[in-house]
């Protein structure tokens, strides 16, 4: 075994403790926890979906004291500016106008994981800011540019309530490398310990528990880029990836049926090239994840539906029913395009 597959096999160990420390303080979610560590793995940013109260402020900052990084939060509201999320203006004791730092910026290079909680319901002014810190990760500010190397960013969408709410243009759904859904656990006994087990009823104490720092997060960008340069995919699993793509902008051309639909007239679009490269990006961690150094069939479907399923682009008549088509759409390409 040579230098750099020692590297990756340690780090995997530390990935694999680093996804059961986390699982002490969110129970019932063990496909969710593995798809944020492979966006970790991965470095791209995520979208969540879920109602109030399932977790997802608790799941962000248990991987950010396992990650050892900082960790930021705000809150969408119809009044939020882009400057909000730089600096904030307020009187001091001495009853003098003040400026501090915001929460994108208060802990610069160190920031691991910035949540926007409820992202549809700030203006698109916000979108466009976040997307640059997504892009880019900078910002402009105090007449500087802030830099953030090793930052994922993570937001949530408010399902339920539509009034006063902006949803995400789909050019900035395409930034997202995934876009996971975290329902409550279905499992009886899950469910009674999240009721009644007070551990679960204290947040801060439950992630104050967990073992800080379990890898240096400043390393994960040279991880990743070494996982995507040894971990391979065969000339059959590109050929069946570029079907994939294919299919997801002429699912009828590959037999995709779907009820009552026509599926010659239903895509806009397709993926884009981003997001096939992001889908492999995430097959290759699914593949190192699972002590492989070459990516299978498998690991490319086991993150189809959360890399692509979000990008695609319904024609207008369609776009409405996007969470009704959407989940067939994409097991109908999956079973009807050939694996090798």
């Amino acid at each position: 075994m040579n230098r750099n597959d020692e590297l990756l096999a340690d780090w995997r160990d530390r990935a694999l403790t680093l996804e059961h420390e986390v699982g002490r303080a969110v129970i019932g979610q063990a496909r969710v926890i593995r798809l944020v560590n492979t966006a970790v793995f991965a470095r791209g940013h995520v979208l969540l979906q879920g109602d109030v109260g399932v977790g997802k402020t608790t799941l962000l900052r248990a991987f950010a004291r396992v990650l050892g990084g900082a960790y930021a939060r705000t809150e969408g509201t119809i009044d939020l500016m882009p400057n909000d999320l730089v600096y904030y203006t307020y009187i001091s004791a001495e009853g003098r106008p003040a400026v501090e730092r915001g929460p994108l910026i208060e802990h610069g290079e160190d920031l691991a994981i910035f949540f926007f909680n409820e992202i549809n319901r700030a203006r698109p002014q916000v979108h466009s800011l976040l997307l640059r810190v997504m892009a880019e990760r900078s910002v402009q500010a105090f007449n500087r540019e802030w830099r953030f190397p090793h930052l994922l960013v993570f937001a949530d969408r408010n399902r339920v309530e539509r009034e006063e709410t902006f949803e995400i243009a789909s050019a900035a759904r395409d930034r997202f490398m995934m876009e996971v859904t975290i329902d409550a656990p279905a499992d009886e006994d899950q469910r009674r310990a999240l009721m009644f087990d007070p551990r679960y009823h204290d947040t801060d104490a439950l992630i104050a528990a967990l073992a800080g720092a379990l890898l240096d997060h400043r390393e994960l960008n040279d991880v990743a880029a070494q996982i995507q340069r040894s971990v391979q995919a065969s000339e059959a699993l590109q050929k069946y990836a570029l079907d994939l793509w294919r299919a997801t902008a002429a699912p009828a051309d590959f037999g995709v049926k779907l009820a009552d639909l026509d599926t010659a007239q239903l895509m806009l679009a397709g993926a884009s090239p981003r997001g096939m490269s992001m889908l492999l990006r995430a097959a290759r961690v699914t593949a190192w994840l699972g002590g492989r150094d070459y990516a299978t069939p498998e690991d490319v479907q086991a993150v189809f539906d959360v890399t692509i399923a979000h990008r695609l682009c319904f024609q207008p008549v369609y776009e409405m029913r996007r969470q009704e088509i959407a989940a067939p759409l994409i097991a109908g390409i999956l079973g009807s395009v050939a694996a090798p």
